[in-house]
């Protein structure tokens, strides 16, 4: 049977080198930022009503969304964000339920739903973390400290110090979601440190990786 666990955390906190990890040691990660970038390809239904709501500035000279400059808008205006969540998170729904189930069938142990905004959605529709509709039976929050959110994306990204912790109050505070969560990676230390929790936790939530058993044994 698939186990299926939600994981979400904050801009920075290295949800996607957490992902990867579990993806190594057998789990599947459906990755909702990525589904969404898929689904805002150049000339895509969904950029064309992007546009529509916030005006042909959203896009670069080549027609491609231009999501530095729409993250400005909704990471400054909440009414723009719930705005372009409308748009964008029923779309994604749907495509990761479809990617679920593919996953289910091909007998996956693990199904780690990786979503950003998970929080930050729940709390706008006055929802629990894990309701009886929800596909997933926990939620795993990967966890730094908002120094660290910080500092890391002023190492991967070209705006400022002050976009940067703009950025991570527009969400909510990750010490909150931690407090929240059924389970808890810290990514705030080294790599090692990091896997052994996740080989940890992946063990805990599906038992430890069959390695055979050998004659006589």
């Amino acid at each position: 049977m698939t186990r299926v666990v939600a994981m979400s955390g904050g801009i920075g906190t290295g949800k996607t080198t957490v992902g990867g990890m579990f993806e190594k040691l057998g789990g599947v990660v459906i990755c909702a930022d990525e589904i969404t970038h898929e689904l805002q390809s150049a000339g895509s239904p969904l950029v064309e009503e992007i546009v529509e709501a916030f005006g042909r500035e959203v896009l670069d000279a080549e027609g491609e969304l231009d999501r530095a400059a729409l993250g400005e808008i909704v990471f400054r205006d909440p009414e723009a964000r719930r705005r372009l969540e409308g748009l964008v998170h029923p779309r994604v729904g749907v495509e990761m339920g479809r990617r679920l189930e593919e996953a289910r069938g091909a007998g996956a142990p693990l199904v780690i739903l990786d979503m950003s905004v998970l929080f930050e959605a729940k709390r706008a529709r006055g929802q629990a973390l894990v309701e009886p509709s929800d596909p997933w039976s926990a939620v795993i929050v990967v966890w730094a400290p908002p120094g660290l959110q910080i500092e890391r994306q002023l190492r991967r990204n070209d705006y400022g110090r002050e976009e940067a912790e703009h950025r991570v109050r527009a969400q909510i505070p990750i010490d909150e979601k931690r407090e929240q969560a059924d389970y808890v990676i810290d990514n705030s230390g080294s790599l090692k440190a990091t896997e052994r929790q996740v080989r940890a936790l992946y063990e805990e939530l599906v038992g430890p990786k069959d390695e055979g058993v050998g004659p006589g044994s």
